[in-house]
């Protein structure tokens, strides 16, 4: 538990001391069901905060289980449509690299949070994932295909981090989560340095 607050704190330590760099990256064609199925599962950041959405709600448990990744899901929604429509969100880049800085640590130091709380914070950094999926639709193209195939993969992510965070509790393991936890949040320190 000593070695993953460690790393949890040097992970958000770092990130503090860097410049914000560009997290999130075009991933070619943005149109179709296809294409928006195969975004989130093409790019490592929203890889790897959509399983730590699910790990967090597995390591809730209880009604977290589907509120938080429902909260996400529906926050994102709201981002994409923001970005579609040409709403301008600050920030989105580093939003994205802090979405897995921060749901890494808070896995790594195994935060217990009320639900509620953590449907806001998951919400939170949905909508810059939302917001990059949307700007990135082009002008004219229509978005519902595309949404609908973003969303699908995002739940997806969500449910393969549920079910290992099930699976990992019932073997007693969550050392192991925490240690990905603490894996993700210097993922996203790399991301957000631009070393990734």
């Amino acid at each position: 538990m000593k070695a993953t607050r460690i790393a949890a704190g040097a992970a958000l330590a770092l990130a503090s001391a860097t410049a914000p760099a560009l997290a999130h990256t075009g991933h070619g064609d943005v149109s179709g069901f296809v294409a928006g199925f195969l975004h989130p599962v093409g790019g490592l950041d929203h890889v790897l905060a959509m399983v730590a959405v699910g790990l967090f709600a597995a390591h809730l448990g209880g009604r977290a289980l589907w509120a938080v990744p429902a909260a996400f899901v529906a926050l994102m929604a709201v981002g994409a449509a923001l970005g579609m429509n040409g709403v301008g969100v600050p920030h989105v880049e580093t939003g994205i690299a802090l979405s897995v800085i921060v749901l890494g640590a808070v896995l790594a130091l195994g935060l217990t949070l009320p639900v509620g709380v953590a449907m806001g914070l998951v919400g939170f950094f949905a909508i810059f994932h939302g917001h990059a999926h949307g700007a990135e639709l082009p002008a004219g193209a229509s978005g519902a295909a595309y949404a609908a195939g973003f969303l699908l993969a995002t739940a997806a992510l969500h449910g393969a981090g549920v079910g290992v965070g099930i699976i990992a509790g019932r073997l007693a393991s969550m050392r192991a989560v925490q240690l990905g936890g603490a894996a993700m949040a210097a993922a996203g320190v790399g991301l957000l340095a631009g070393w990734i």
